[in-house]
């Protein structure tokens, strides 16, 4: 499987001629769903869907969302599905696990929106704006590393707790060039402590996983 940075929080995987892309949202650039077979959304916010975007999909697009997200979007081309925590299906020849329910506290007058996590085929896990416990082995996690919502503090204690074989950043639009050298130092001291490919990845660059 190959995964791309698309932009904060976007990536793509793909594998055997299929295309998913996940949270493609309003922070993340333009043609973010060029060739994409199918979408995984987390949760409602802007930097994580792009409304205006999706009214021009495909009709053959598949896009998988908690129901607050489906509410939001209202009528689209595409064919769109609720799911939830403890979901499983396949799209585009990807087998996908939902794992979470809530976003993490953003501010006090905020409320606390849906937000799911997935797994995609057993190798990816990707928690949205969120540091849900999967409770399984994860070989690959998409961790953020910069949010109102989050501590540098949080962001290792998660890494530490899930224990990937590799974790590639993301949620980090935000960062200008001296906070990217701030997480990438965060990361590479991660990687040190923990023997495993713990990184940044540039948006546009790739990275194949088994």
């Amino acid at each position: 499987m190959r995964l791309t940075k698309l932009g904060h929080a976007c990536w793509r995987l793909e594998k055997d001629g299929t295309t998913l892309v996940i949270d493609p949202g309003t922070f993340s650039g333009d043609s973010l769903l060029d060739g994409a077979n199918a979408v995984l959304i987390t949760h409602e916010h802007f930097d994580h869907i792009d409304t205006e975007l999706l009214k021009t999909t495909s009709p053959d697009l598949e896009i998988w969302a908690p129901q607050a997200v489906i509410d939001q979007i209202g009528e689209i081309p595409a064919k769109v599905q609720a799911v939830r925590n403890g979901d499983t299906f396949t799209t585009a020849g990807f087998g996908v696990k939902v794992i979470g329910e809530w976003h993490a506290l953003n501010h006090p007058d905020v409320p606390v929106v849906q937000n799911v996590g997935f797994l995609v085929d057993e190798e990816v896990f990707y928690p949205g704006d969120a540091l849900t416990p999967p409770g399984i082995e994860i070989p690959t996690l998409l961790v953020p590393t910069n949010a109102p919502w989050m501590k540098a503090s949080e962001m290792v204690g998660y890494l530490r707790e899930v224990r990937p074989a590799r974790a590639y950043s993301t949620h980090d639009g935000l960062l200008n060039e001296i906070g990217q050298t701030l997480v990438d130092n965060w990361l590479g001291m991660e990687a040190d402590k923990q023997k495993a490919d713990i990184r940044r990845i540039p948006v546009g660059d790739s990275v194949d996983v088994p």
